[in-house]
């Protein structure tokens, strides 16, 4: 028990270290990225900062199985130069053995990333999101999603105008059950329209089964028009409305269940958001398959040689898992595999050829 408390903590401590170099070098890297984007804005190199430490935890939190082998490699060739992994061979503990301990630290890792950084994770998301549009004057999301239906928003003529649906097709271009809420510059309602379904053209809505309400004059209901078809401008587009969505990293992955609920209530594909939450529940699987990865190839005694290529085989590996788990959720997200398999196969087959490698090279 004692063996394994030293290796879990040597495991920890080294994951740790490589975890915060990544967090300082990507944090100098995207704070200059901040400084060119908005140099038009003159923004300090505070703002950058807050900018970056908003906005590096979500790359940091992608990054974490390539951290995770990275720390299995330098903690086994570190035992294997100081000949503690040939005392630990020579007290009687194989090498399966031996990797109980940095693979429940891994498990331990992956299930505080899930449980903890993950909704950490979300929060700066949303708040880099804020600031963001804060400086980039009004590039702000426009579409919510609610129990009640989906909910957008469009400016133009210096008015703006609130529009509510029951539900809406894939890519939110078609409404059904619509309602347009106009303001006028002062912020008083100007004008509503209900509309049977509304359809984005370039430049405008095109409603059908529509009635117009003209909510400044003294009875709205007595001057109401009934119109089969007609058409109010936006300044909506497709790309807009696909982009308002965000990623899905920025929910927290204890509200996505209810948040892909909201989405295909509305009519919209949640086929993203279900990719990423299984991908989350399978990060410690992932995190586990790079330690086994790691010690399959570079838990041997330095003098046996080869060292350096075997550490390079075990990189190697870790990043052809890294783009091969990448790969099966883009091929999950386009629906050419079911979600399960995007997020689960990569991980488990990783593990089990990991598994295979070990029992091949090991003694028992």
């Amino acid at each position: 028990m004692t063996l394994s408390f030293y290796i879990a903590r040597r495991f920890l401590w080294m994951f740790l270290r490589i975890f915060f170099a990544f967090f300082g070098i990507m944090m100098l890297i995207d704070m200059l990225e901040q400084l060119r984007r908005f140099s038009g804005q003159d923004i300090g190199l505070s703002q950058a900062a807050v900018l970056s430490l908003l906005n590096v935890p979500e790359s940091l939190f992608r990054v974490l199985p390539l951290i995770m082998i990275l720390a299995a490699i330098a903690l086994f060739v570190a035992l294997a130069r100081s000949s503690e992994l040939v005392v630990v061979r020579a007290a009687g503990r194989s090498g399966l053995r031996f990797l109980l301990a940095p693979v429940s630290v891994s498990v331990l890792i992956g299930a505080l990333a899930v449980a903890v950084f993950n909704p950490l994770v979300a929060a700066t998301s949303k708040e880099y999101d804020a600031l963001y549009a804060s400086y980039a004057k009004g590039r702000e999301r426009v579409l919510s999603v609610s129990n009640e239906g989906l909910w957008l928003r469009q400016g133009g003529d210096g008015s703006q105008t609130v529009i509510h649906a029951a539900r809406a097709n894939a890519d939110g271009t078609e409404l059904f059950d619509a309602t347009f809420l106009s303001f006028s510059e002062t912020g008083l309602p100007r004008e509503r329209i209900a509309a049977e379904t509304a359809r984005l053209i370039p430049g405008a809505w095109e409603l059908t089964g529509a009635k117009r309400w003209r909510l400044d004059s003294v009875n709205p209901e007595a001057a109401a028009q009934a119109e089969a078809v007609a058409s109010l401008p936006s300044d909506l587009t497709r790309a807009a409305i696909r982009d308002s969505f965000g990623s899905p990293s920025a929910i927290p992955v204890w509200e996505l269940p209810r948040y892909i609920k909201g989405l295909e209530r509305a009519g919209f594909s949640a086929r993203n958001h279900q990719v990423w939450l299984q991908m989350q529940l399978a990060l410690p699987l992932l995190l586990t398959a790079m330690v086994l990865v790691a010690g399959g190839f570079t838990m041997r005694h330095v003098r046996s040689g080869r060292t350096g290529m075997m550490v390079l085989f075990a990189i190697l590996g870790g990043f052809a898992i890294f783009f091969l788990r990448n790969f099966a959720q883009v091929l999950g997200e386009n629906g050419q595999i079911p979600v399960i398999m995007a997020a689960w196969a990569p991980p488990l087959a990783a593990t089990l050829l990991a598994i295979g490698l070990l029992l091949h090279v090991e003694d028992g």
